[in-house]
């Protein structure tokens, strides 16, 4: 994987956070919305937990509350509706990578990605279709509790933005936060056992212990 996916990544998860390229190089054009954190208050959720009363309450879908792609195109035409994604291609484009396909690896059951779409080039936005969100969450927080335990710290406040059947992460910090833009329905999943975003976010329950669902990105 190509050393600009990987700084930053999140919690130094070099593997996983690196594949969702989940790094920030700089704003972009094709962001709709920019900033380091996105504004809390999204639909969704399932309101305070564990957060000492900072967190926005939901509507008491949690996870469920998230939106539902069902293909691709759709992921595609969703993430569209905030940071630019009008192309879609199982490929990325040759500005964008060099070398052996860093991605590769996570078409398996460990992560259960059945799919992987790229758009954009100049800073590259990555889908990935999940067959089972449980079995993907519960990897993403193996990797960070890894590099955890190896003393790779990270980005506490970096993730996959996640709906019910596909992540989300782009080279750019302005697609990451237009994607937690109010009324996307997205979330950021964070594993890091050190986050704790300021008062006003959500952080809510994901499906697997140590993780949480969150509004709040900072690169």
């Amino acid at each position: 994987m190509s050393s600009r996916t990987v700084t930053r990544a999140a919690a130094g998860a070099t593997a996983l956070a690196a594949l969702l390229t989940l790094t920030a190089c700089g704003g972009d054009d094709d962001a709709v919305g920019s900033g380091i954190a996105a504004i809390g208050g999204l639909e969704g959720g399932n309101g305070n937990s564990g957060d000492g009363g900072n967190a926005k309450k939901g509507n008491g879908l949690g996870f469920k509350g998230l939106p539902k792609a069902g293909s691709m195109a759709e992921a595609a035409r969703i993430v569209n509706g905030y940071t630019k994604c009008d192309r879609i291609s199982s490929t990325k484009s040759d500005s964008s990578t060099s070398g052996s396909d860093p991605d590769a690896k996570y078409d398996s059951k460990t992560y259960s990605v059945t799919e992987r779409g790229y758009c954009g080039r100049r800073n590259v936005t990555t889908i990935f279709m999940i067959k089972d969100p449980k079995v993907f969450q519960a990897a993403f927080r193996a990797e960070v509790e890894k590099d955890h335990a190896d003393g790779k710290n990270g980005d506490v406040n970096s993730g996959p933005i996640i709906g019910q059947d596909f992540a989300v992460g782009s080279e750019s910090s302005d697609a990451m936060a237009a994607l937690l833009a109010p009324g996307s329905g997205m979330l950021l999943l964070n594993c890091h056992p050190g986050f704790n975003p300021p008062s006003g976010f959500r952080k809510e329950p994901s499906l697997v212990k140590g993780c949480v669902l969150t509004d709040y990105y900072k690169d």
